[in-house]
């Protein structure tokens, strides 16, 4: 198993879209983050790389998919790593959101 480290530039295009969707979200959430959310974050992150790295190597090796060899998407884990935590955020904000109109919705009696 081989790695090659030239990718497409597309590539990067996705790795840096869910980096600054998650940077974003990140921002908009920072009065709401605290350190164990933090931790979450990395957690879930490396655990979901982890498991995501599994399912590339059991795929190649049951040959379900293959990669031309010496052409291993090693840009697609750290992607992999940023989508998730991108995720994470987006559900933390999706949260907030629904809680706080929960709280308006019930401070108004309906």
């Amino acid at each position: 198993m081989t790695f090659d480290v030239q990718f497409s530039p597309s590539w990067y295009v996705l790795f840096f879209a869910f980096f600054l969707a998650w940077l974003v979200l990140a921002i908009v959430r920072r009065k709401f983050i605290e350190r164990r959310e933090v931790k979450e974050q990395l957690l879930l992150g490396v655990l979901g790389s982890c498991t995501l790295l599994s399912m590339e190597v059991f795929a190649t090796s049951m040959n379900l998919w293959s990669y031309i060899p010496g052409n291993w998407p090693v840009m697609l884990w750290p992607t992999y790593f940023v989508a998730i935590l991108f995720g994470y955020q987006l559900l933390r904000f999706v949260e907030m959101l629904l809680s706080k109109g929960l709280r308006e919705n019930s401070l108004r009696g309906v």
